[in-house]
């Protein structure tokens, strides 16, 4: 799951559909894509950075802590 994005895009007030309409996917993929079920591409991780305003290790979590929970 990607959490960070997950939350900003809550912050920002953005469903799923906004988000994937700004990388050109479909919501069905993005929202895989969110939960953590694909990745994203890097030109994806640069067009969200650049929607943001955040750098790519503010939106995404690394690879390896896949469905890790936090205490």
């Amino acid at each position: 799951m990607q959490w960070n994005l997950l939350m900003l895009r809550k912050q920002k007030k953005l469903y799923q559909e906004h988000v994937a309409m700004i990388l050109g996917i479909s919501v069905g993929s993005y929202g895989m894509k969110e939960r953590g079920e694909v990745e994203f591409t890097a030109d994806e991780m640069f067009k969200l950075r650049d929607f943001f305003n955040l750098s790519i290790e503010q939106i995404f979590l690394p690879r390896n802590l896949g469905d890790t929970e936090f205490l």
